[in-house]
This record gives structure tokens, C-alpha cells and sequence, in this order.
């Protein structure tokens, strides 16, 4: 099995929306804000290449499909859809991708499913079974009014229409084998799935909002985006024991630098 890291468009978002009640005198040690208060961030998706050949990925980016004006709002400066140019690099066509692992369906997660604008919506990885979490689906159709602008209604649309999509509920799912395992939070939005994928000699997972990036492994630190920040700093903390008793290697969205992240041990041990 090979995990890899496949970057895709970049998004620049204000810091202050992203640490919440965090004041910018303490955040700015963290990452570097531009002239307009934005700091960057990726979009980055897990590519699972499995023993029997089989292609994963686990969330696919902002992409390019956002109007102009949404574009600027959102700092996403490429006009290309870097998450298939940066496939093909690695020798991947979007044909080539058997399954596609949605954590939720916020546009920064779930927006690399369609094709850049302009072009006439359709659903991207014609060859890919395409999976998110039934409970989520279910909030994602009747949205609060202040989680509302974060999904993609197009995008909905096209999923029900299409014998590709797939409702994940429990721990476990058939078509992901006995590799990856499933757990929920419900702080940054309801029914968020978190992916435990286990590799040989390692066991990542794929955090996704829950811990964007390392400023946010502090555990008082929640997104001003969070629905329920309390809820998501007492999910950090129960995952990060989880994680630090299994030695769990984290698998960042966000983070402008780091994909994988691993405890470091005490010398000696």
C-alpha cells in the first residue's frame, strides 16, 4: 500500500475566521497573514494506492470551480483544477481513480468534484464510487442558515442523479476492505467522518477539520467555521490521547506545509 500526499488548489482565508476567539497577537507566531489579513491554506488530498490496485482519494480540494467573485473572496488564485494536474504528474488520470472518500461536504473539501467554471457541471472521476456519510448528507440537505454558503447545491444535484454515490454509516464499510475504519465528530459540522487507514507497519489518519493544521493541535483552538466550537476542542482532546496512546500518524488537509504528522518520541524510546 502507498499513501501519498496530492496537493490542490490553495485557498487564503481570513486568520481570524480560522482561530476563532484566538487573538492575532498569539495566531501570528503560528502562520503569516498578507495585506488583507488572509492566511494560506491548503486543500490537500490523501492518494491510497492499494496491493491490488486500487486508487483512493480522500477528499478532493477546493478545485476551481468557484465564480470570479467567490474565487476572490476565497483567495483561490490558480485558474486550473491543481488537484488532476498534480495526478497526472504522478502518472494518475481522474479515470484512474476508483473510489473518492468525501470527510464532509463543504466546498473546500468536497468543490474538486466538479470541473473548473465555465465548464458545464458534471460529476469529475467517471470511474470512481464516490462515498460520504449518511448523516452528513442528510444535514448538508437541510443546512442552518449559518453553515448554508459552505455547501455546493450543483454538486448535491449531481450525486443524487448518479449510481456512484454511496451513504456511509458505522465504522466499517465493504468496499473499503478491512484497511480503513470510520469515527464521527460533530463539532466543525454534523456527522464528519474521520479515516483511520491502516497501513503497513503505521496507521494514518485522515483529521481532516477536526485538526486542519498544526496551530489547531492546540487543544483550546477551534475555526470561528466550527458549529460547535466547545464540542470540537472536547473532540480534539479525546482524539489526540487516542492517538498519542497508538502513535497514529496525522494526516493534515489545511496545513500550507505538512501533510503527515507523527508524535515525536523521546529520545531512547
Amino acid at each position: 500500500m502507498k499513501l501519498t500526499a496530492v496537493e490542490g488548489n490553495y485557498q487564503h482565508l481570513d486568520g481570524g475566521s480560522m482561530f476563532g476567539n484566538v487573538p492575532k497577537e498569539l495566531w501570528k507566531r503560528w502562520v503569516e497573514a498578507d495585506e488583507k489579513n488572509r492566511i494560506r491554506i491548503a486543500c490537500r488530498s490523501l492518494l491510497v494506492q492499494t496491493d491490488n490496485g486500487r486508487n483512493i482519494l480522500f477528499d478532493v480540494g477546493i478545485g476551481a470551480f468557484l465564480e470570479p467573485k467567490l474565487k476572490e473572496r476565497y483567495g483561490v488564485f490558480e485558474e486550473e483544477h491543481t488537484l488532476l494536474k498534480n495526478l497526472a504528474s504522478i502518472g494518475l488520470a481522474e479515470e484512474d481513480i476508483d473510489a473518492v472518500m468525501l470527510s464532509h461536504l463543504h466546498f473546500d473539501h468536497a468543490g474538486g468534484m466538479l470541473p473548473p467554471h465555465g465548464e458545464t457541471p458534471r460529476l469529475l472521476f467517471p470511474n470512481a464510487a464516490i462515498y460520504v456519510g449518511k448523516e452528513h448528507w442528510e444535514r448538508a440537505q437541510k443546512p442552518h442558515i449559518r453553515e448554508r454558503a459552505s455547501f455546493i447545491p450543483e454538486l448535491h444535484d449531481l450525486l443524487k442523479k448518479s449510481d456512484r454515490f454511496h451513504l456511509i454509516e458505522g465504522e466499517t464499510h465493504p468496499d473499503f476492505e478491512d484497511f480503513v475504519s470510520f469515527t464521527y465528530t460533530y463539532g466543525h459540522t454534523i456527522g464528519l467522518i474521520i479515516s483511520k487507514i491502516r497501513a503497513p507497519g503505521r496507521t494514518v489518519v485522515f483529521v481532516s477539520d477536526l485538526i486542519p493544521g498544526r496551530p489547531w493541535l492546540h487543544p483550546p483552538v477551534a475555526m470561528g467555521y466550527d458549529r460547535y466550537p466547545e464540542l470540537t476542542v472536547n473532540e480534539k482532546i479525546a482524539f489526540l490521547k487516542e492517538a498519542e496512546a497508538n502513535n497514529y500518524q496525522l494526516f493534515f488537509t489545511h496545513d500550507p506545509e505538512v501533510g503527515f504528522a507523527t508524535r515525536k518520541l523521546p529520545t531512547g524510546s
